[in-house]
């Protein structure tokens, strides 16, 4: 399946029912009175973040989502039945827009979260609702309101604990399938990813954390070149960026620093946010280096990028050194968590 993460969907509340102009007329009781009841509200129309759905495709061709509308009231001062109301399921991580106006309108980050895009009309009322000590047989009804009907913009950001960065053929698919049961495509040339994959990392029974893995970013990515444009946003909710570069490019003339060069400067052209999250370098494919000369090849790559950061060597396809950068990762994000939780804390609460 093609992954999709922009949509545009047309939704419509249910109008209110209306309401019924009746008297009551029975046998043996002269004076009945009017006895008209009151419409039922219409439905509304709600987003629902579902685990079960990981992609925005099935609103390509599905794209109206309507609710039900509200029942007329009836004689008896019976009250019209409420509409039912519309749930879509979307994926944790959909950000929701006006198209019209691009106004946000919420963000459904976790499972089960419910965000209401469209209110359902208000029910009309019956003509029991207008007598009086002055009009005892009114025939005045009221009709049902107008549900809201809205076009929005859908956008999904995976939400994940890791990203991989790096140019294309770096060994981020390789990664991502050595250290998780994810199983993107992986091949000798570039643009194998070509959709956003996300991998689940078990440390141990009771640890682990989602690393998500993106199409490669290439010079001029930050202007629409190739696929990097698209998904970079999937970082954004990232806690920790894995800056992946293949120590000894295979049939390439460029270095491994011009290479990392590149993704920083398109890194920093798309957003300050991205440019200033966590970023740890990973040289990757040490398998193709003489063990006697990747310390100083890692050491020469680290002096000439000027990089103060964490350095980790690994081979992707030969699983060397995976385990500990696993480790180190899970270790950081639980200290991350930890100053989120106590930041929290210490914020002063509203005052009643």
């Amino acid at each position: 399946m093609r992954f999709v993460d922009e949509a545009e969907i047309r939704v419509e509340a249910g109008d209110g029912g209306n309401g019924k102009a009746s008297f009551r007329r029975e046998k043996y009781i002269p004076l009945g009175g009017p006895d008209g009841g009151d419409g039922g509200d219409g439905g509304s129309v709600y987003l629902v973040a579902t685990e079960n759905v990981n992609t925005l495709v099935d609103f390509r061709y599905h794209s109206v989502h309507r609710a039900q509308r509200g029942e007329n009231g009836g004689s008896r001062d019976c009250t019209g039945k409420k509409g039912e109301d519309c749930f879509v399921a979307v994926p944790p991580g959909t950000i929701v827009y006006e198209a019209n106006t691009g106004e946000k309108i919420g963000d459904l980050t976790k499972p089960g979260q419910q965000l209401l895009v469209a209110k359902g009309g208000f029910h009309g009322l019956g003509n029991t609702r207008f007598k009086s000590s002055i009009n005892r047989a009114p025939q005045q009804t009221s009709k049902g309101s107008p549900g809201e009907h809205r076009m929005l913009r859908l956008e999904l950001m995976v939400i994940a604990d890791v990203g991989l960065l790096g140019m294309p053929n770096a060994g981020k698919s390789s990664l991502i399938r050595t250290v998780s049961s994810a199983r993107p495509k992986v091949a000798d040339y570039p643009f194998t990813t070509l959709h956003p994959n996300l991998g689940v990392v078990r440390v141990d029974d009771l640890r682990s954390f989602v690393i998500a893995d993106i199409p490669g970013v290439i010079e001029g990515a930050a202007e629409g070149a190739g696929l990097g444009l698209q998904f970079l946003k999937h970082l954004s909710r990232t806690g920790l960026l894995l800056h992946m570069v293949d120590i000894a490019p295979y049939e390439s003339d460029e270095s491994p620093v011009s290479a990392a060069r590149k993704i920083i400067r398109e890194v920093e052209k798309w957003s300050d946010e991205l440019a200033h999250k966590p970023r740890w370098l990973v040289l990757n494919k040490i398998d193709n280096v003489p063990d006697d000369e990747v310390e100083s090849l890692s050491q020469q790559i680290v002096e000439e990028l000027g990089w103060t950061g964490p350095v980790f060597l690994i081979s992707a396809l030969k699983n060397q050194g995976t385990q500990a950068l696993m480790y180190a990762i899970m270790d950081f994000l639980e200290q991350q968590r930890a100053h989120t939780e106590d930041t929290q804390q210490e914020l002063p609460s509203e005052p009643f």
